[in-house]
């Protein structure tokens, strides 16, 4: 069991809040407003045909990013199903959103293993991996602490557990804590899916 997810989320959650950048008018969200915030922007991952991977690939689209691992017992499922329940929330904006998963436990979690277990959830999402020295990157640049927890003659990971949210410009605009339900992420979407409302524009008319 991933007892001490939570602690990492929390530590997740200051991060980002000190680095968020200031005086940002915005909609109020449920999750955590990361605007502006030095946390990415980008990966050099592959996907799990081992084809090079960016988020830039899916530029046009809000792409929710997840770190995790195959063998999670319970968050991973937990925050995977939330992404299939959000898109279907979303009705037919649920086709601009892509959610990537990438792993945190490349040691185990093969290109065809990822691939079959994105399948289980639905089969648009999509997995990216790399080697110990890449993930390892990947996560520093992300701000995702995770770490081997030995479990019998195994182990586990325990790892943050907050999905990113990134604009259909790829920036970085929103991150979902887990605790948040598949309807308060969903209204969130909305509101940054929404067209931004020029009133700096109107008011520079009138003035």
């Amino acid at each position: 069991m991933q007892r001490r997810y939570f602690i990492s989320t929390l530590a997740a959650a200051l991060t980002v809040l000190a680095t968020a950048a200031p005086g940002m008018a915005a909609p109020a969200y449920n999750g955590i407003d990361v605007t502006g915030a030095a946390i990415g922007p980008d990966y050099q991952l592959f996907y799990a045909d081992g084809k090079p991977a960016s988020l830039r690939d899916f530029k046009g689209k809000y792409v929710m990013l997840f770190f995790g691992f195959t063998q999670c017992p319970d968050v991973c499922p937990t925050a995977l199903s939330r992404a299939v329940e959000i898109k279907r929330l979303l009705g037919a904006d649920g086709n601009k959103l892509q959610i990537v998963f990438a792993t945190v436990d490349p040691e185990r979690d093969t290109g065809p293993l990822l691939a079959e277990y994105m399948r289980a959830f639905d089969p648009t999402f999509v997995s990216v991996r790399g080697n110990l020295a890449q993930t390892a990157k990947a996560a520093a640049d992300f701000k995702i602490f995770y770490r081997k927890v030995p479990s019998g003659s195994s182990y586990t990971m325990d790892h943050t557990a907050i999905t990113y949210v990134f604009d259909a410009d790829s920036k970085i605009r929103l991150a979902f804590k887990h605790d948040q339900s598949a309807q308060q992420c969903a209204d969130d979407l909305r509101k940054l899916m929404a067209p931004a409302r020029p009133t700096s524009f109107l008011k520079g008319l009138f003035q």
